[in-house]
């Protein structure tokens, strides 16, 4: 009877694991509507191509070598035991049954398989967040080949430090589900590339102020936005992998609870603060208050509690709209705010954890951040300035001018005249 009820909670968790997967990999539709509605109509083609493109990418080089780097051990937790291979493996029943007789508290209770599922969609997220912010002036195949690299070796190192038991997990630094690990990672291999591309023409006039180029689509936008709350049920949830005894279904819960509370907190702070400074009720800083208050909360949304959880998105979504016209007078250019997100507010929701954590240590959480950002930027950079030397990252001036559907695609994505046969 005892072995019936442990296959059962494997198999529970198990699905668990992949349904939860499964609305994490929803989120790369989420990002691709975002993107695709706040680019202009000439550019979104080659915005979905690339979306489309990096999570394919994103899952081989994760099942090529990125998995084993994170997850396959490391001697000293700076370094992997192993740079290439694959280390999805299952446990066999008999494995499964005896850990449990051993100890009830520590066995396997998901399919090796599961696992990795889970975890290759988040590194496709974290590839999505660049996507947004260099849209509109970079060459795809340069962007395409970064994504090698970014998912196959950035990435996996250093969520090894800390999701894979390295040296960040040892000195203490909490990330639950990903501020740090997966959104300030994106932000921090994206403001490396915004910085070396530049800003797409007319973004800023002589005078130095901003002249506002609107994306193409609302709807679209606000479906993306939407499409990615959802997913990150599963991004949060997902990441308490376990759901098949009381304490770990209230646990999930409460993650869901506070995980919608804190995206809720952070689109009616950012809409209200984009009235107050703007005068004008601001669908994109709301869209992007929302997301920002999910990066905030992704930190720690367990012990936070409801309402602490609305603040830490409050904090997010005030946050984000600052970020953006911060960033905007800085003459960094980046088109969906993605950079500001992610990246500021992932930093602030690491810092939130000593709030909402009593485990939390500020110097832990600040090395944790320091060392992720350094990491990040700086091996992003390095990639960036050799693919700019080898084959350039940005497109003419003239396939700007046009828009890269064309020149990268060679099709648009809303036709102004179809030509009949007839």
């Amino acid at each position: 009877m005892e072995s019936d009820i442990i296959e059962i909670k494997y198999a529970l968790d198990t699905f668990y694991f992949l349904v939860c997967g499964a609305l994490v990999m929803w989120m790369a539709a989420g990002f691709t509507m975002l993107e695709s509605g706040l680019v202009r109509a000439k550019n979104t083609t080659e915005i979905l191509t690339k979306n489309v493109a990096l999570y394919a990418v994103s899952c081989v080089m994760y099942l090529l070598m990125g998995y084993t780097i994170m997850y396959g051990g490391s001697e000293g937790g700076y370094l992997p035991d192993s740079w290439f291979g694959n280390s999805i493996a299952n446990a066999s029943a008999e494995d499964v049954l005896a850990g449990a007789a051993a100890d009830a508290s520590d066995y396997t209770y998901y399919s090796g398989a599961s696992d990795f599922f889970f975890q290759v969609v988040f590194v496709a997220t974290a590839m999505s967040i660049v996507s947004g912010a260099v849209a509109e002036r970079m060459k795809l195949w340069s962007f395409l080949a970064f994504a090698v690299v970014m998912t196959g070796v950035i990435y996996p190192l250093q969520g090894m430090w800390k999701w894979g038991g390295g040296f960040l997990n040892e000195a203490g630094f909490l990330d639950f589900a990903g501020s740090g690990v997966v959104h300030m990672t994106g932000a921090a291999a994206a403001l490396a590339a915004v910085i070396l591309l530049g800003a797409r023409k007319g973004k800023y006039r002589d005078d130095g102020s901003v002249n506002p180029i609107p994306g193409a689509n609302m709807p679209m936008a606000a479906l993306g936005m939407f499409i990615l709350w959802v997913g990150w049920f599963g991004f949060n949830g997902g990441s308490e992998l376990k759901i098949s005894d009381i304490g770990e279904a209230n646990a999930v819960a409460d993650i869901f609870v506070n995980t919608n509370a804190a995206a809720c907190g952070g689109l009616i702070a950012a809409l209200i603060t984009a009235r107050l400074l703007f005068g004008k009720a601001d669908l994109t800083m709301a869209i992007n208050g929302a997301l920002a208050g999910l990066v905030a909360i992704t930190a720690e949304p367990l012990t936070a509690g409801p309402m602490l959880s609305t603040v830490i998105g409050v904090i997010g979504g005030v946050l984000v709209v600052f970020s953006v016209v911060t960033f905007d007078k800085l003459k960094i250019d980046d088109p969906v705010g993605a950079i500001s997100v992610h990246g500021v507010v992932g930093v602030w929701g690491l810092l939130a954890v000593c709030w909402s954590n009593p485990d939390a240590s500020l110097s832990a959480q600040l090395m944790g951040i320091g060392v992720i950002f350094a990491w990040v930027f700086g091996a992003s950079l390095l990639v960036w300035l050799v693919l700019k030397a080898l084959f350039g990252i940005r497109v003419s001036e003239e396939e700007e001018y046009e828009g890269v559907d064309i020149s990268e695609c060679g099709m648009e994505a809303y036709p102004e005249f179809v030509t009949s046969t007839k």
